[in-house]
């Protein structure tokens, strides 16, 4: 016998699985609020991770501002430091040169030389005087290069002119200053590797008890100029050509070389000088 089934089953049936889809819904919503709730915390520790880096960072390069601007301030009083150092080397230095200078200079002038005038500029020293020959004027430069303060030797003119039959021929040369105590820079840096030596007045050579001859010593009423006591026994020979004199001026004198040394090394002086003596 057929049985015939007269409830609502689909209503039913219906309500069963829109009941089920809800539940579903529910739990796929929930689902997503947690992983969207998980995501976000993830990402948010991250960006709180990476202030707290960025705030660590920047507190240490505040630190390594300082630290330069400290560096910068040392470098900076370290340059001025340096700078009056070498002024105070430089003066240490150059505190007794004029004393040499004047020193070499009297020390230099040989037998029949003698200087009227000096002049420097800079580093350059003209020297003007005159002279019995023109050997007498390249053993003086001889001297000149010798001495240690001054170096470079250039005669610029000698020209012989009557006015003066003792002393006939007129020089001039220049020559460069130098310092022989001056600190030596050898790697370039700007900083003196060694030190200047520490010269005081008192190391002029020479000692105490020598009278140095004048610079500019006179003519006497014959024409002849005394011997200067402070020339320079190891002088080399002076006939010597190290350095060649030019020929004398336009005045139709003839070129000098009137003066020779005998064996035991005394000069023949000229005839108005030993007539002076």
């Amino acid at each position: 016998m057929a049985r015939i089934n007269l409830l609502p089953w689909r209503a039913e049936r219906r309500k069963q699985r829109q009941k089920e889809f809800g539940v579903m819904a529910a739990l796929s919503a929930l689902a997503a609020v947690i992983v969207s709730f998980l995501i976000v915390s993830y990402y948010n520790g991250q960006i709180s991770g990476q202030n707290t880096r960025n705030d660590y960072l920047r507190a240490q390069i505040v630190e390594v501002d300082k630290q330069i601007a400290e560096i910068e301030e040392l470098d900076r009083k370290k340059g001025k430091l340096l700078a009056r150092k070498e002024v105070i080397e430089e003066l240490q230095a150059n505190r007794s040169q004029m004393v040499h200078l004047f020193d070499s200079l009297v020390r230099t002038i040989p037998d029949g030389v003698v200087l009227t005038a000096i002049k420097q500029d800079a580093q350059t020293l003209t020297l003007t005087g005159r002279s019995q020959s023109n050997s007498r004027v390249s053993t003086y430069m001889r001297n000149l290069e010798g001495s240690g303060w001054m170096t470079k030797p250039d005669l610029s003119i000698i020209e012989a002119k009557g006015s003066d039959k003792g002393l006939p021929y007129e020089f001039s040369l220049q020559v460069q200053l130098a310092n022989p105590n001056a600190p030596v820079d050898e790697d370039g840096d700007g900083i003196p590797d060694q030190p200047a030596a520490m010269t005081g007045d008192a190391a002029v050579e020479g000692g105490e008890g020598e009278e140095a001859p004048s610079l500019l010593a006179p003519v006497d009423a014959q024409g002849a100029a005394p011997a200067a006591d402070g020339a320079d026994a190891a002088a080399p020979a002076e006939g010597s050509d190290a350095y060649p004199a030019p020929a004398p001026g336009g005045n139709g004198a003839p070129a000098a070389d009137a003066d020779t040394t005998d064996a035991a090394g005394t000069e023949a002086a000229a005839p108005a000088t030993g007539a002076a003596s």
